[in-house]
């Protein structure tokens, strides 16, 4: 397995990224690409020069999973933006190996922080369905995950809870913010925290 940046034209591996899309957000964001046309869209969007898109790739070729991130802040903070893999390689490291690549891709264009947001549209954690303006921070720190959400994920990865954006996606339906420095503290011309 490799992991290359997407290119446009790896046509073949344009519409397997699409499909990725397609098939890895259908059960719990089921709005994000509904169907091959808008995910087709988000990959060649995904392309745009200014931006990153990463791709794993096995031995024949094949996209086993993909990674981009957005531009923000002149370039110091990156939006994780998306991040999928197919189901076959779940539970492998694949998703892993794609984000600390991310890591290494934004440090070499001039990054500090990547940040990806990350929805509860499904109720799969205790900040859904439920008023978060009711004790915003007291609801974040004991954030539970009731469904796999992928929260986890990043936490794990060295990524902390950094905000809930509330009701992002409807009443009781929030964005979860999780971020991450990617250089260490003394390289971003910050003195040492007291």
């Amino acid at each position: 397995m490799r992991i290359v940046t997407l290119r446009k034209e790896d046509e073949q591996q344009i519409k397997q990224a699409a499909g990725l899309l397609v098939a890895g957000f259908r059960d719990n964001w089921p709005e994000a690409w509904p169907d091959l046309e808008s995910a087709l869209a988000e990959v060649h969007e995904c392309l745009s020069p200014e931006r990153i898109c990463r791709a794993a790739l096995d031995d024949q070729g094949r996209v086993l999973g993909w990674i981009g991130a957005i531009p923000q802040y002149q370039g110091r903070v990156w939006e994780l933006h998306p991040l999928v893999v197919a189901a076959e390689c779940r539970g492998r490291g694949l998703g892993t190996r794609l984000v600390r690549d991310l890591e290494e891709q934004v440090r070499l264009r001039g990054g500090i922080t990547l940040y990806a947001a990350s929805d509860d549209e499904m109720g799969q954690t205790s900040l859904a369905h439920v008023d978060l303006y009711a004790d915003l921070p007291s609801r974040i720190k004991n954030i539970q995950n009731f469904k796999d959400h992928p929260y986890e994920f990043y936490l794990k990865l060295g990524f902390q809870t950094i905000g809930v954006i509330t009701d992002a996606n409807g009443l009781g339906r929030p964005d979860i913010l999780l971020g991450k420095r990617v250089i260490p503290w003394d390289r971003g011309g910050g003195t040492a925290p007291v």
